[in-house]
Formats: C-alpha cells, structure tokens, sequence
C-alpha cells in the first residue's frame, strides 16, 4: 500500500497524500516519521482533502489554526469537521459562543450521518439551547444516535426512558441501553447502569453489579460513580 500512496501522493492525489501521511504517522508499511507525516496530511489539506483538514485542525495548537482548518473540512462537506465545528461553536472554542451556530452544524453532521452529530443535536433540544426545548425531537436524535453506534447516545437514549423524559418511562428499557453503552465503554453508562443495580431498577437489585460497574466507571474517571464507592 505503501508504494502505492506514495505513486498517488508524487502524482498530485490529494487522498494518496492524506493516506501516506498517516502511514508515516502511525508508522504502518513504513519507518514511523512525525515529520513527514504531518508535511503530507498538510499537504493533503492544502489540495482540498477534507479528512486531512479536519487531521491539522485537531493536531493544531493554535486555536485560530484550528478553527480554520476545521471549517474549511465543515464546509467542504465533511462530517467530522461539520461535529467538532459545531462543538467549537457550543464551547466558545476559537470562536464566540453560538448555540445557533452549534444546532445548524451538528445538524448538518447528523444530516450526514455522524452520530456525534445526532447525538450533540439530542442535548441541544434536550436543555433548549439555540433551539426551542423539544423532549420528543431531543429523544428522537439520541434514538439515531444510538441505533448508529453512540456509546453517549445509547446512554442519553436510556436516561430519557429512566426519567420518562420525552417517552413513557421505561426502566427495562433504560438497563438495555445503559448496559449497550457501557459495554461500548462509555463510562456514564457504566455509572447509570451500576446506579440501576443499587436501587434494583429495571433489574433485580445486585449490590455486587453495581460495585463491578462503579468501579469500571470510576476508573475510567467518573467522578459521580467515584462517590457512590
């Protein structure tokens, strides 16, 4: 693969220089070599690459750089640039804070399939924030979410069926997806599933589980599930 990146990369292909960056990064095929990984990815990003743009945003350590490079990839179409875009905007990362900016970026990401994107959409009608509070469009983004893979969707997914926020509440349906979130890695889904065994919600109570799911949270850096050891 390697000779063949490089064929692409020499012959002007932006995504043959994209590729054989990140070979030279992660040193797959090749010598690792920071260097020339970066000079590639840069390359890459110069000659329209989207992933190479959204690749030197993340990698920046100049905010502004970041930013630029970031909304150049959201505006070339990319998902992941569109998500942490939005994010930026949410945050007031490198740029001002705007609700509003956040919700038509994480929309666009959703729109093209990022989960982060739907999931990010969900919180956003959730606590009504650049958008008018809405439970049921809120449960329905996390739903997307979660059904794509969202280990934070599954958990955001659960906790409306435990509150019964947007949906009836539904504690058997709140352990299934806090249990496919936690098994996904996603610590609060580890500390919400532990907290279901505590009080036997949706599961027959089990001090012993919900130590097991505390404590994997806990290590993972949870500091709610760190309280409740």
């Amino acid at each position: 693969a390697f000779v063949w990146y490089r064929k692409a990369a020499e012959n002007g292909n932006p995504e043959g220089m994209f590729n054989l960056g990140k070979m030279y990064d992660s040193g797959r095929g090749v010598v690792q070599d920071d260097a020339q990984g970066i000079a590639w990815i840069r390359k890459a990003a110069e000659n329209g690459e989207p992933q190479g743009m959204v690749l030197l945003g993340v990698m920046a350590e100049d905010i502004a750089e970041a930013v630029a490079w970031v909304r150049k990839a959201a505006e070339k179409g990319d998902p992941t640039g569109m998500l942490l875009l939005g994010s930026m905007y949410e945050h007031g990362r490198g740029v001002t804070k705007d609700d509003t900016q956040a919700v038509t970026w994480y929309h666009k990401a959703a729109e093209k399939g990022e989960p982060g994107g739907m999931n990010n959409l969900g919180t956003m009608y959730l606590s009504g924030q650049g958008v008018p509070k809405d439970e049921k469009q809120a449960i329905t983004w996390f739903r997307k979410a979660a059904e794509k893979g969202d280990p934070m969707g599954m958990n955001n997914l659960g906790w409306m069926y435990a509150n019964g926020r947007g949906v009836g509440k539904d504690d058997t349906q709140a352990v299934a997806w806090y249990r496919k979130s936690a098994e996904k890695g996603e610590p609060w889904g580890m500390f919400n599933l532990g907290s279901m065994y505590e009080h036997g919600q949706g599961v027959a109570y089990d001090k012993d589980q919900a130590i097991t799911w505390y404590r994997k949270a806990a290590a993972l850096g949870n500091e709610d599930a760190k309280a409740s050891l």
